[in-house]
């Protein structure tokens, strides 16, 4: 499936705006608010520093994340956990540094309209949870006879999904 860049540039601007009006949301299962800052919005475009996500896989996830807000408010059930030490870029004084933080991952997955969707919440030591991303939780694989397709359940790394 290819995207027509015109069409893709239009629905990311779009998509973009609207996140930025999600502010806060309560996760009943975390008992606490959630973010949305710009770390989220700068991993659907990018799988990690200076590596962009394919124009398809950027597409995939704006056009999911307008789900995410009330995902993040009805999830009751934790999913997939996920805890970790590793370097991050944080902002001490007016500078950047990269520094080994516990990060911790939280999975909650919803079916909306028929398709499977998982929302994946970022922490860093004891800092505020934030959205970190949003992905389809599962995709056909073609098999080899024609006509037959079989469901695969997303599971992957948490940073890069």
């Amino acid at each position: 499936m290819s995207v027509d860049l015109e069409k893709f540039n239009k629905f990311k601007a779009e998509a973009e705006e609207l996140y930025k009006t999600f502010g806060e949301t309560n996760c009943p299962y975390l008992g606490t608010k959630v973010g949305f800052n710009a770390k989220g919005l700068e991993h659907i475009k990018f799988k990690a520093r200076s590596v962009a996500r394919s124009t398809q896989d950027q597409y995939v996830r704006f056009r999911l994340l307008k789900l995410a807000p009330d995902i993040v408010r009805k999830s009751h059930t934790l999913q997939e956990y996920f805890k970790t030490k590793k370097f991050e870029s944080l902002k001490i004084g007016s500078e950047w540094e990269q520094k080994m933080v516990n990060i911790t991952y939280y999975g909650f997955v919803a079916i909306v309209a028929d398709m499977r969707i998982k929302v994946v919440l970022k922490q860093i030591d004891d800092g505020k949870i934030f959205f970190w991303s949003i992905i389809p939780f599962w995709k056909n694989e073609q098999k080899n006879t024609p006509n037959i397709n079989k469901k695969i359940l997303h599971v992957g790394d948490l940073e890069i999904d």
